[in-house]
């Protein structure tokens, strides 16, 4: 009998306080908005409908504050995993793109490029980053075979992850969107991932009538 794929729901955190909008967060412990609260209540409403067989999260307060609601609906216990925080911008962390340019003479590339080619000051480096997410994915996906695993986190660990999963240089990875508060599911199967849902966001999406599409 052909065991069924495990599945992966990467769940991003919701929005994070104003005055940290549009800038290079990263290692900065902040909260959610409440704005961002509410995504969150619409987030938990969504995977409850799902069977969810484990989650794991960052410790960040803001995936923390994202991950409450679902907790608090009756999820599985959370497994807090200290590599799944999000990407270390170095000296860039706080400033926001412009900024950056103008303070470190950068041409306006993609900064995914800039962050695998290890441009940022005192920050983490693309192979620095894969190697700190690859360990704890494939643990993730060795003790769940054939399960559902919620991976609540951030902007930049998604893409790593998707990086990894679907073997594309991170910077790749600019072509996918991965919005607050969204969920993209990922199937894998003996020899290949599939993205079953892509950047769904139940706070805009189920609001306005949608429904996930396969």
């Amino acid at each position: 009998m052909t065991q069924k794929p495990t599945q992966l729901l990467l769940a991003r955190h919701g929005e994070v306080e104003e005055s940290y909008h549009k800038i290079f967060g990263g290692r900065i412990d902040m909260n959610l908005s409440p704005r961002g609260h509410q995504q969150a209540r619409m987030l938990a409403a969504f995977l409850g409908g799902k069977k969810v067989d484990a989650v794991y999260a960052s410790p960040m307060k803001r995936v923390q504050q994202t991950l409450a609601p679902f907790l608090a609906d009756g999820a599985p216990p959370q497994k807090i995993i200290d590599d799944l925080r999000e990407v270390d911008f170095g000296d860039w962390t706080g400033l926001n793109w412009e900024q950056v340019c103008e303070k470190f003479h950068l041409l306006t590339h993609e900064w995914l490029d800039h962050i695998e080619r290890g441009v940022a000051p005192n920050g983490e480096s693309g192979p620095h980053f894969r190697k700190r997410i690859a360990p704890c994915l494939r643990e993730i996906i060795k003790n769940h075979p054939g399960q559902t695993v919620a991976i609540f986190c951030h902007g930049g660990v998604i893409r790593m992850i998707l990086s990894i999963l679907l073997e594309l240089p991170l910077p790749r990875t600019n072509m996918f969107e991965v919005e607050y508060a969204s969920v993209t599911q990922i199937a894998l199967h003996p020899r290949h991932a599939e993205i079953e849902l892509l950047n769904f966001t139940p706070w805009r999406d189920l609001a306005s009538g949608d429904q996930p599409s396969r």
